[in-house]
């Protein structure tokens, strides 16, 4: 009697646990392509270029038509994770502070992990660096990669792991999605989403040597909309860093498949402006940086075996503003926070529902510059009025035919100003500074994440001190040469206390010994550069000239200067150099202060 009490009591908890498995939410997988444009795929229409497992998630589900996201990166990587206009929460650039996500907004993310998803993040997240701006204070449980915008090491790179930068070994593409296939095998069992935000096809043109031995020689057919623009070799490592992306997406497909997971899993893949360079975008004008067409098309493709049919393609207008509604409504999860949305749920659409789906304006804006998409209208920045069903490419305006659609359409710009740049003062400023480093201060010294990185991209640099290149987000301050130069972070101190303070840097053996010291306030700090530490410039990072905005890397030294004690508060950290024994005091890359 005893024993089939037992047995049933072991039935019974089993079959509980297939029931929660069962009844779970499905897993979500997102891949996000960095600075690939709508036509760079073969889904597309690219003769040029074979992209079969990308493609695979179209096929096997939907295609979104017309999906739009920004003009750049960060300001798409908002909207998606927010469901709202990147304005609205403080993104307003790409660098220098001015890409963080403001910290009263809540993200898709947060939405799963509430819900007991597993979450991690893998590549590029391009929303804020110092905690709790931060990733893992965004809603994932785990994070590696690098939180600025463009990278300037693809091969061997160092990236973040655990609040600490760590010398990897290959391409950086391949690295990131060995560590998302690492983290499904590890919560294969459990409800998960797993985010691969990649680097690629963004410069600098690096392309692992296999793939780029496809294409060094292979002629360009399908040419930019205007072919003078167009440099044929970007166009070739473009597409050759878009097909090892595709590869490592195949892998990730197929760890899904090797558990049985495909089925249960939600895919989406889609890119975060237009293309970086001139090259086929089906006749579309515009690109990166642009609020024409070609700059904010996107692929969406969306896929759920057990779930979605195949196939489905969806034609009305859609955009990252959507992404958050739509996947806590598929997931069936409730979204965390309260702020109004600007996107819409898009299931229906997806599922092949028969709704009464009203037409709706979609707005870009990128540098002061504002368009809006109806479904059939374009109304550009310079106030022009494009039918975009019969003429896709922007060629010829309609705007004095149409008087009455162009002058609603502007108007709406108008409100949609008015409402979303909501501080009249702040905008100014921002235009006004738009490579200024950000007026919000950068957190340190939170116990929930004690290591805190300030790199030369947050850091404003005074005197004679210029950084390495004109694009900050991997560059470095460089040509310090005088005791009147400094360099400054303004920061806001949450805990008082001691902090170690880490500085990378590099000094040719007979400039060592500069006495440097570091202060907030009446705190101070000093130590000698020392050693000596002057490798040379990196030359296995290009497969084509670097753009002279893009500083060329090299290895950095640490230098532990000692410890400061802090008080809570903000101001101004300001490093500067008391003695200069040679010509230089150092070249800085970061700062880091570890809270004890």
């Amino acid at each position: 009697m005893m024993t089939r009490l037992l047995n049933l009591l072991v039935l019974c908890t089993i079959s509980t646990l297939f029931a929660s498995h069962a009844s779970a939410g499905p897993n979500v997988v997102i891949f996000l392509a960095d600075d690939a444009g709508w036509g760079d795929y073969s889904h597309s229409g690219n003769q040029q270029v074979s992209t079969p497992h990308i493609d695979s998630i179209a096929r096997r589900g939907v295609t979104l038509d017309r999906f739009y996201v920004c003009p750049v990166c960060s300001p798409t990587r908002a909207e998606f994770l927010t469901g709202r206009y990147h304005p609205r929460g403080g993104v307003w650039g790409t660098s220098l502070g001015q890409e963080r996500l403001d910290l009263d907004e809540h993200t898709v993310i947060e939405a799963f992990q509430t819900a007991g998803y597993a979450t991690g993040a893998f590549g590029k997240w391009h929303n804020g660096t110092q905690w709790p701006y931060h990733p893992t204070a965004r809603g994932f449980d785990e994070y590696f990669g690098h939180t600025a915008g463009h990278w300037g090491e693809y091969f061997d790179p160092p990236l973040e792991e655990n609040g600490r930068m760590v010398r990897q070994k290959g391409y950086i593409v391949d690295i990131c999605t060995d560590r998302a296939i690492d983290f499904i095998e590890r919560h294969h069992s459990q409800p998960f989403l797993c985010y691969l935000p990649f680097t690629t096809p963004h410069s600098p043109w690096a392309a692992p040597e296999e793939d780029w031995e496809r294409f060094k020689d292979k002629p360009i057919t399908q040419r930019a909309t205007n072919p003078q623009q167009e440099e044929i070799d970007h166009t070739r490592c473009a597409l050759a860093m878009i097909e090892n992306q595709d590869r490592n997406v195949g892998r990730v497909l197929d760890k899904l498949d090797e558990h049985g997971l495909t089925e249960d899993t939600i895919v989406f893949y889609f890119s975060d402006n237009g293309p970086n360079s001139f090259r086929w975008t089906g006749g579309m004008k515009g690109r990166k940086g642009s609020t024409d067409e070609g700059g904010v098309r996107s692929v969406g493709y969306l896929c759920w075996p057990g779930t979605l049919s195949a196939g489905r393609t969806v034609t009305q207008i859609c955009g990252a503003v959507d992404l958050l509604p739509t996947l806590t409504s598929l997931a069936d999860i409730d979204r965390v926070g309260d702020k109004p949305l600007d996107g819409r749920d898009l299931s229906p659409l997806l599922r092949g529902q028969d709704v009464d789906w009203s037409d709706r304006m979609l707005f870009s804006t990128w540098a002061d510059r504002v368009s809006v998409r109806t479904q059939q209208y374009r109304f550009d920045a310079k106030g022009e009025l494009y039918d975009m069903q019969a003429d896709p490419g922007q060629t010829s305006p309609v705007t004095t035919d149409h008087p009455d659609i162009a002058a609603q359409l502007k108007q709406a710009v108008t409100d949609w100003r008015a409402d979303v740049f909501d501080d009249a003062e702040e905008q100014q400023w921002r235009k006004d500074h738009r490579r200024s480093v950000d007026r919000r201060p950068l957190p340190v010294g939170y116990r929930e994440f004690p290591i805190t990185m300030l790199p030369a991209r947050d850091g404003e640099p005074h005197g004679e001190v210029t950084r390495s290149s004109s694009a900050p987000n991997c560059s470095y301050f460089v040509n310090w040469t005088s005791p009147d130069d400094r360099l400054a972070w303004n920061i806001d101190v949450h805990s008082t206390g001691r902090y170690v303070v880490e500085i990378e840097y590099t000094c040719p053996e007979a400039d060592a010994g500069s006495l440097i010291e570091l202060s907030l306030g009446d705190d101070r700090l000093s130590g000698r550069v020392t050693p000596g530490w002057d490798p040379p410039l990196y030359t296995n990072q290009d497969t084509l000239p670097r753009p002279p905005a893009e500083s060329t890397m090299k290895e950095f030294c640490t230098l532990n200067l000692g410890e400061i004690e802090l008080q809570e508060g903000s101001g101004d950290l300001i490093l500067r150099a008391l003695d200069i024994p040679g010509k230089s005091v150092m070249d800085l890359r970061r700062i880091t202060l570890i809270l004890k």
